[in-house]
């Protein structure tokens, strides 16, 4: 997520038409203070609505945990899991070898 402030608006449009090209939210503050979040207009903030959109986002960039999006969302989270999944956003992010290993010690502890 890209931050803007007001006077930035003038000299960086440009940037920050193209961070919602990409589908990249932008946060514009003034003083340091947020003011308003630039949220890409595209095809999930249509199908699941702004604050899931946002949720989504702010959930893939690491901005909120997946409770927290959740809430933010107003869904339970199972529903925000599965619309995670059907808009191609991973909710599990932990390396496939950290896996495995974790999956050893729970074998080891099972084993005695």
């Amino acid at each position: 997520m890209d931050s803007f402030t007001v006077r930035d608006l003038r000299e960086r449009t440009g940037e920050l038409i193209r961070d919602a090209e990409a589908g990249k939210l932008s946060v514009v503050t003034k003083h340091g203070n947020p003011v308003f979040v630039a949220v890409p207009f595209d095809e999930p903030l249509l199908a699941g609505g702004v604050r899931t959109s946002l949720a989504a986002k702010l959930f893939d960039e690491g901005v909120l945990t997946l409770a927290q999006a959740a809430k933010f969302a107003g869904l339970a989270l199972e529903e925000l899991v599965e619309r995670l999944g059907a808009a191609g956003i991973e909710v599990v992010r932990q390396p496939a070898e950290e896996l495995d290993e974790e999956l050893d010690v729970i074998a080891r502890h099972g084993r005695r």
